[in-house]
């Protein structure tokens, strides 16, 4: 309980930071105000409600009213609301779920989009313009190198799996299996429709 409030207190102060301090934003904030946006992660066992209005978002765990969107997704496709070119192919793909007003969401992602994380210039008032500008480009150093280290040692699994353990087929070995089952599917069709034609005499 404590790790969740702590959660949602950090997370409402976060978007209350970037999302309210910049004048710029107002036009945009102005389409969310007295709308309800409730989210729901596959890795967390409550729903986070983030109801807005003119001067900041309330991010809750308690809800008992309606919301105007549900965004059902997990955490790893956060990240991907900030382009709001995806939300359509997210969907598609089945990694996001929207059930109710998709208007809510695509105002969401465009606040977002318009936002600017810089977290040097959050970072300044306690450490200067200077240092915080270094720590900002310190950390976006690692974080590529956690990426490029992350990818790497995915991609060499990868090859583990379907070159040495044979454990995984490779992209042409699917590939075949998927046209020999259509090949089997439609001589299924076919004798299917011959029994049927012979049923019929």
């Amino acid at each position: 309980m404590t790790l969740t409030l702590l959660l949602t207190a950090s997370l409402e102060t976060a978007l209350n930071q970037i999302l309210y301090r910049d004048r710029a934003l107002k036009a945009a904030r102005q389409r969310l105000n007295g709308k309800v946006l409730t989210i729901q992660l596959q890795e967390l066992p409550q729903s986070l409600t983030l109801v807005f209005s003119e001067n900041q978002v309330d991010v809750l765990t308690e809800w008992q009213d309606s919301s105007d969107c549900t965004l059902k997704t997990r955490l790893a496709v956060l990240p991907k609301l900030r382009d709001r070119q995806q939300l359509t192919q997210l969907i598609r793909h089945g990694e996001l779920e929207v059930v109710g007003d998709l208007q809510v969401v695509q105002q969401f992602s465009a606040l977002i989009d318009m936002a600017e994380l810089d977290p040097a210039e959050y970072l300044a008032p306690w450490l200067g313009d200077i240092a915080a500008q270094e720590v900002s480009q310190a950390a976006q150093c690692g974080v590529r190198f956690l990426q490029r280290d992350f990818k790497r040692k995915q991609d060499n699994l990868t090859q583990t799996l379907t070159e040495e353990w044979r454990l995984t087929p490779g992209p042409l070995e699917l590939a075949w299996f998927a046209e020999e089952v259509d090949a089997l599917t439609r001589s299924l069709d076919a004798l299917d429709a011959r029994i049927d034609q012979l049923e019929t005499k």
